[in-house]
């Protein structure tokens, strides 16, 4: 199928808009219109007022106090809930439509296949980092209502890191639902991707070292390569610049790249990665039988 080519009388009185925005405010409309989407709003926003009802601001760890405290243990549960929630509400968009018949109807107005699948895109990146962004900014809020220090630093680092780590599963995400054939298939894809990604997380990384006695640095670097392990690690830079936590492999790191070098790696890569898997989801998408 040929891309359309939106064309519009000459004597109309609508304003023009694009096949991209009216597709960005469909998918952002839908959205809005679920059930999990205010389900997973309420879940960060809630999760906010439980961290300041118990009192996490007046803990301390690894000398991080008040509001700083509150945002390292923010996105440590950031970092295990968003990428399967992205997985999951995304693999199922387009072969969702695809199923019923919707991407039919959608292919046969006047947008293009290149409106169609960024419109999705960015509409989908936007109702998803939103909420995020707002229940972090709503903790600064209140922070700054009880007087407590705001580390902007801080603040602005994770809401980079967070946009980050959504765009990386989003594009995958994208990728998985071009190439699948049914929503089920779909679905397991992304559970069985999910799975690998925290399989080889540490534990499983340092038995495979001690078992083959491999080059550390052959094990660092292709846990590396995993963006799970990247948004872990970066969090944990980000409270503890020398990575104590991990013990002997924060020598390899730091002594290979900075700490500013690897939090910038851990942004820039997940993006031009998940931008990536977004790209090749359109070429496969615009090059083959959609309907």
């Amino acid at each position: 199928m040929k891309d359309t080519v939106a064309v519009k009388a000459e004597n109309s009185s609508e304003p023009v808009t694009s096949g991209f925005q009216e597709i960005l405010l469909l998918d952002v409309w839908q959205v809005l219109r679920a059930r999990w989407f205010w389900g997973y709003s309420l879940l960060f926003a809630g999760l906010i007022v439980v961290l300041f009802t118990m009192g996490v601001t007046e803990s301390q760890i690894i000398g991080f106090v008040g509001l700083s405290r509150l945002m390292v243990t923010f996105i440590q549960i950031c970092i295990a809930v968003i990428p399967i929630f992205v997985l999951i509400t995304t693999v199922r968009s387009v072969v969702g439509e695809r199923e019923t018949l919707v991407l039919e109807y959608m292919l046969s107005l006047p947008v293009s296949f290149k409106e169609y699948f960024w419109g999705k895109f960015v509409g989908r990146f936007l109702v998803v980092f939103f909420p995020v962004f707002i229940s972090l900014l709503g903790a600064v809020v209140w922070g700054t209502f009880k007087r407590l220090d705001i580390p902007w630093d801080l603040f602005s680092l994770y809401s980079f890191l967070l946009a980050a780590m959504i765009i990386y599963f989003l594009g995958l995400g994208m990728f998985l639902s071009t190439v699948v054939r049914s929503q089920e298939m779909g679905l397991s894809v992304g559970f069985v991707v999910w799975i690998l990604m925290v399989a080889f997380l540490d534990i499983i990384l340092l038995g495979l070292m001690l078992k083959t006695r491999i080059d550390p640095g052959i094990v660092i670097g292709t846990a590396m390569l995993n963006p799970l392990q990247v948004f872990r690690t970066a969090a944990m830079a980000l409270f503890d610049p020398k990575l104590t936590v991990l013990g002997p492999a924060s020598y390899y790191i730091l002594d290979t790249i900075s700490r500013s070098g690897f939090i910038a790696y851990a942004i820039l890569y997940p993006v031009i990665t998940g931008l990536f898997w977004a790209w090749l989801g359109y070429w496969f998408f615009s090059r083959t039988d959609s309907i």
